[in-house]
């Protein structure tokens, strides 16, 4: 088939050099706008734009996807079907109807569960045993249309949203080649999405990622690890920020006898440091102090002088 690919970020490189590798033949590539990066702010292409660009594909980036430039090159290429893995933008029902396969969209959960912007942090954050990916129909509501194919991925107590997303992204590119193939075989028939089971995955930002002791220890645990990479979980000492990687819980740390810690109460330990939550204690991994570099716990608590009880907030 004609294919015009929809993608932006690193997690859709995976998806786009498999269907690069297939039969099908990749003519367009539609992606966001260069934004600004690096200390500089200088405009970059997005990770899509870039492959696409070294493979000789032509690169289409409307600031909106209802641009009459962009609605009319599409109907140009006529494309058979537009895959889509993490485009950015929401499609007009005049984009919707330019393929006669329609637009095909990879989503990281297990549909209905999850619909939305962040369903692989929501997934970590939830506490989610099990989540997957589907390849669906794209309609104007949000991730609602019916289901071409599924796949599973277990949520392993380590898994960080990069690690699970990594993963899914792999794994989600096979099965939307499936997908490709299957339609343009017409041996797949979506299949509507159940009423049952829906849950919405909004966006995670730096605000939801502020930590707060007072929280149970496990649902610190998980909203670091929803938080890892982006947008970063964090915390304030002595009113200046430190950015936060993976804690570990430590229900057991501080012995039968030891006092308990206050929530956000820093103890450090010879190859450690515990700090109090609503629960027990939890371990810091690597933290980043604002304007200096990732390093370990241990390694920040010794340069800070700790006084009296010295907490995180």
């Amino acid at each position: 088939m004609r294919l015009v690919f929809a993608g932006t970020p690193e997690t859709a490189l995976p998806a786009l050099n498999a269907l690069l590798a297939s039969p099908h033949e990749v003519v367009a590539v539609v992606t966001r706008p260069d934004a600004p990066a690096g200390r500089g702010r200088h405009l970059v292409a997005s990770p899509v734009g870039e492959r696409a660009a070294e493979a000789g594909v032509e690169v289409l980036k409307p600031a909106k996807a209802r641009d009459p430039e962009f609605l009319a090159r599409l109907r140009e290429i006529a494309p058979d079907c537009c895959p889509v893995v993490a485009y950015g933008a929401l499609l007009p029902r005049e984009a919707l109807d330019i393929p006669r396969h329609g637009w095909v969209n990879l989503h990281f959960s297990l549909l209905p569960a999850w619909r939305g912007a962040a369903p692989v942090q929501r997934a970590i954050l939830h506490g989610d045993d099990m989540t997957g990916a589907a390849t669906f129909q794209i309609e104007e509501g949000l991730d609602t249309g019916p289901v071409y194919g599924v796949l599973t991925e277990p949520i392993r107590p380590d898994d960080t949203t990069g690690d699970l997303l990594g993963r899914l992204a792999v794994a989600g590119a096979t099965l939307l080649l499936d997908t490709m193939n299957g339609i343009e075989a017409g041996v797949l028939v979506p299949r509507p999405q159940p009423e049952d089971g829906v849950s919405t995955a909004a966006k995670l930002n730096p605000e939801d990622a502020h930590v707060d002791w007072r929280s149970p220890a496990q649902h610190i645990d998980r909203l670091v690890r929803a938080c890892t990479p982006t947008p970063g979980a964090w915390t304030n000492f002595r009113d200046t920020r430190v950015k936060l990687w993976p804690v570990r819980l430590a229900p057991d740390a501080l012995g039968p006898d030891a006092a308990a810690l206050s929530p956000g109460e820093i103890r450090p330990g010879k190859k450690e440091v515990l700090v109090g939550t609503a629960t027990h204690p939890v371990a810091l991994g690597e933290v980043q102090p604002q304007g200096k570099r990732r390093m370990a716990a241990a390694d920040w608590v010794r340069g800070v002088n700790l006084i009296g009880k010295d907490a995180l907030h």
